[in-house]
């Protein structure tokens, strides 16, 4: 629990303090903080949520720094009920940019900034993905307990994370521009860039489901 109120004080006052401290800890005794929290009817999310933005702090400034095998590992949740994509038994499923999901939008802007994107199935995917391409740095993009686990797997490289906006494993949101975010840290796009006079991360505004101060955090 005192990992737990360093943390949040840590992201409420945007000053991380004892990340590797936070982090050792939550992972250490991650099932019994998630169910202390669950038994006070606590939002348990709050531990995935405060692991992921330290892991993110952390890693920053080395994430900043990597320009080349930079990837973005989508979960297939962000699929339409109506996608035809294919899935490559290496690479997972094969975008073709069909606009019925936030997944084409991520393409789109990827391959502006030289990002390479991975709908991956399922963590052997992401096994596979680091064997063959050895990436050198990594966006990921799950849901709070699912980013958390991705992002201490991949902790090998700097990482950055981004919540869903919805969960339920089935035609899931993303804030398009949250993503485009991460991506312009490493290769930032001027305002003209698009051609249409509009940043990519100024096109798209969407709410924020996972909201520290509403869920009792700072954000």
């Amino acid at each position: 629990m005192l990992a737990v109120a360093v943390g949040l004080y840590s992201i409420r006052k945007k000053k991380i303090i004892y990340p590797k401290f936070v982090l050792f800890m939550l992972y250490l005794f991650y099932s019994p903080t998630k169910w202390v929290f669950s038994a006070f009817s606590m939002n348990d999310l709050l531990v995935d949520e405060i692991l992921v933005e330290i892991q993110n702090s952390i890693y920053l400034e080395k994430f900043k720094k990597q320009d080349e095998r930079k990837v973005i590992l989508l979960p297939q949740c962000l699929r339409s009920s109506d996608c035809h994509a294919r899935c490559d038994p290496l690479y997972g499923f094969i975008c073709t940019k069909c606009g019925r999901c936030d997944i084409g939008e991520i393409q789109k802007e990827a391959e502006i900034r030289d990002f390479k994107v991975f709908v991956v199935p399922g963590s052997s995917f992401v096994k596979k993905i680091f064997k063959e391409y050895k990436p050198t740095s990594c966006i990921g993009v799950a849901c709070p307990v699912e980013l958390s686990e991705s992002m201490q797997k991949t902790s090998v490289i700097p990482s950055q994370g981004v919540y869903l906006i919805n969960d339920g494993c089935f035609e899931t949101r993303v804030n398009v521009g949250e993503v485009v975010e991460k991506m312009d840290l490493v290769f930032p796009i001027n305002a003209d860039s698009s051609g249409d006079g509009s940043s990519g991360s100024g096109r798209y505004i969407l709410p924020t489901l996972y909201d520290f101060e509403n869920e009792g955090g700072g954000s």
